[in-house]
């Protein structure tokens, strides 16, 4: 295991939402995970599982019900004090799913990738600012006479490099990245994939990589973190999980990844994992490690059924 101290914990994170007066909804129920700095930590599952209320509830755009946030050893989750406050908006951004939704259509881009340095004036002077916002742009594989252009006169794979820019122009230690390449075309989400992953080479960026296409997240994550419905199953490093997938949700999850070659492919059963059927209730099971690195959540009988 890592021996530096983790840049995020997340400890017993839980966030619910009432829906009526006797129905809440455990978007997240109880879960916990750390992520060390320059690394990129996958955290996947179906629709629903709560991966974006999970991201959603770290950077604060919810406030989480219960547990702990620990960012760069500031607790960020509670009353934040105005400092903290400042600190979790600079260091830490998010790149959304919907490059459309996410940019304001009535602002050009280089409005729209400047406004986090300007909010918290990170800059000297307008020349300062308009050579940053132009560094970005060709860093992301634009060029800078794009600035001076609105959103709806790029295409979706560049919209998501404007977001992209636009996260990492404040030069943060965490991007969590929604979802960030689900809205693309396959051509497009390689090429975006390698900008983040030349981008962490380059500045060192720790991501926490939000998706339900499991052959992205291997190619990306150092580790990964399996969820369903509001609970981490399974967690390990990307070879365990792929090579060693203990919970049978993680595993009906890597049966449902298409083969390229396609005489494999003809012999390739999904398996259906059925919750219900199984007799599974994750709020009774404990977290068993098998190696440092890879634990799973389930009951003692549970555990020795599927280790078999």
């Amino acid at each position: 295991m890592d021996n530096r101290a983790p840049l995020l914990q997340v400890k017993n994170l839980k966030q619910h939402f009432k829906i009526s007066r006797k129905y809440t909804t455990k978007a997240v129920d109880g879960i916990s995970f750390d992520i060390y700095p320059g690394e990129t930590y996958g955290l996947v599952g179906e629709s629903g599982s709560g991966k974006s209320t999970t991201g959603r509830s770290i950077i604060r755009l919810y406030t989480p019900t219960d547990g702990e946030v620990v960012f760069d050893g500031r607790k960020v989750s509670g009353k934040l004090s105005k400092e903290d406050e400042k600190y979790l908006r600079t260091n830490m951004q998010m790149i959304f799913q919907d490059p459309m939704a996410c940019l304001n259509p009535r602002k050009k881009v280089k409005e729209i990738i400047a406004q986090g340095l300007e909010i918290h004036h990170l800059y000297k002077d307008k020349a300062d600012l308009d050579e940053k916002v132009d560094r970005i742009l060709e860093r992301v594989g634009l060029s800078k006479e794009h600035a001076t252009r609105f959103p709806h006169q790029f295409s979706g794979g560049q919209r998501q490099r404007i977001g992209i820019a636009r996260a990492l122009i404040m030069n943060p230690k965490l991007v969590i990245a929604d979802e960030a390449i689900s809205a693309l075309d396959v051509s497009i989400q390689a090429q975006v994939v390698n900008l983040m992953k030349d981008l962490q080479d380059e500045l060192g960026t720790t991501y926490l990589f939000i998706a339900h296409d499991l052959s992205m997240v291997k190619y990306i994550s150092n580790r990964i973190g399996v969820m369903h419905l509001g609970h981490i199953v399974e967690t390990g490093t990307t070879d365990e999980i792929f090579h060693n997938p203990i919970h049978p949700y993680t595993k009906s999850l890597l049966s449902a990844i298409p083969h390229p070659n396609p005489v494999v492919e003809k012999k390739r059963v999904a398996m259906v994992y059925d919750m219900e059927k199984e007799g599974v209730d994750y709020t009774k099971g404990k977290l068993f490690q098998l190696t440092p690195t890879h634990s799973v959540l389930a009951t003692d009988d549970e555990f020795v059924r599927w280790s078999k």
